[in-house]
């Protein structure tokens, strides 16, 4: 088995690069850009946090004493919910 040399795909890449051209604005052309509403919640404010401190310590201790208990239908359905929102977007 004879191994090709790889003259031919650096040369390649080289008048790829040479090629390609990159299409710059007019001059005082202002870019417009649309945020998605999931890229506005990541950029929302420190203070605007769902996460509740209290609530994961309530939980933990609940878990250690033995009282904590799952509800796999809930968890299950809402799995389900979620599968089925993400498919109806995608098309």
């Amino acid at each position: 088995m004879k191994i090709d040399s790889t003259t031919t795909t650096a040369s390649t890449v080289s008048e790829t690069r040479n090629r390609t051209t990159i299409a710059q604005p007019a001059a005082g052309a202002a870019a417009e850009v649309h945020l998605s509403a999931l890229a506005a919640q990541l950029q929302a404010p420190a203070e605007a946090q769902t996460f509740d401190a209290g609530r994961v310590a309530e939980i933990r201790q609940a878990i250690s004493e033995g009282r904590f208990t799952i509800n796999t239908g809930a968890i299950a359905d809402r799995l389900i919910a979620s599968a089925s929102e993400l498919v109806g977007s995608q098309r």
